[in-house]
């Protein structure tokens, strides 16, 4: 694995039978941090495998190139199409639903586990905590260098953190630019040293690409609106990700590192929609 995570994730959400082949092309066009779940109703995981392995059969990349991250998705998020028995302890479903992720990634560990969010938006849970605890065995037995949450409001990683247990190294969200871009969680991610993952950046914050101030930035940068955003969130320490399906628009994103914003246009960015 890299000494540290890419600069930027690539999202495999909601591509069915194309995943394979976009998958491919992503690391064609330079990605080296790929985001998937063991979640069919979402994901296909399986898909990501096939194109990881066809990249490497063609000598894109070797499994030592990349950082591949994967989530553990609870009962209540799957559909009929489970990776685990549906009437086994938790842990058993952690374990197994790791043990069939390695299988269709064809790899002996990931990079990364993520729990795909808590079973309850109230608060963290019993049950949580169970699963979390089954997540850092995975991590202790080698088969994740590190575990992650994602979908987490602030409470939740409080409450993690109260009953003093091991806090993520990741915080997967989608992130709202009319909410500060998630800037309370980004706080507690940054006083911790947690990695904020930031998605839906551009999907979530239709109102940001009709500002004026990105148009302009965008215009003087000779770049898209989207390059913009992408940087913005590089420079306030997001780790963002993009799904798109478009050649071009991958190469745009991963070129978007080569843009430059001022501390002042950051600032402004971040308090564009609030």
């Amino acid at each position: 694995m890299p000494s540290s995570p890419p600069d930027f994730l690539y999202g495999t959400a909601w591509k069915e039978e194309r995943t394979a082949g976009l998958t491919e092309l992503a690391l064609r066009a330079g990605f080296r941090g790929i985001d998937t779940a063991n979640q069919r109703r979402h994901y296909h995981e399986a898909g990501v495998g096939q194109g990881l392995a066809a990249a490497y059969r063609a000598g894109v990349v070797t499994r030592a190139d990349l950082f591949l991250q994967t989530k553990f998705t609870s009962l209540g998020g799957q559909d009929h199409r489970l990776p685990y028995d549906h009437d086994a302890d938790l842990s058993t479903q952690v374990a197994q639903s790791m043990a069939s992720s390695l299988e269709h990634l064809g790899t002996d560990h990931v990079d990364s586990y993520v729990l795909h969010g808590p079973t309850s938006g109230y608060g963290w849970t019993d049950e949580d905590a169970e699963t979390w605890a089954a997540m850092v065995k995975e991590r202790d037995a080698g088969r994740t260098r590190v575990v992650g949450v994602s979908n987490v409001s602030l409470r939740h990683l409080m409450q993690m953190e109260a009953v003093r247990g091991e806090l993520p190294a990741f915080v997967q969200n989608r992130c709202f630019a009319r909410l500060g871009w998630d800037h309370d969680i980004r706080a507690f991610c940054a006083e911790r040293n947690i990695v904020y993952q930031g998605f839906s950046l551009l999907t979530a914050n239709p109102e940001v690409f009709r500002a004026r101030l990105i148009a302009t930035t965008a215009a003087r940068e000779r770049a898209t609106p989207a390059q913009v955003i992408f940087r913005f969130a590089q420079a306030v320490g997001m780790l963002p990700l993009t799904g798109t399906s478009d050649p071009e628009h991958m190469k745009q994103d991963l070129a978007s590192r080569t843009l430059t914003l001022s501390p002042d246009e950051v600032r402004a960015i971040e308090s564009l929609a609030i």
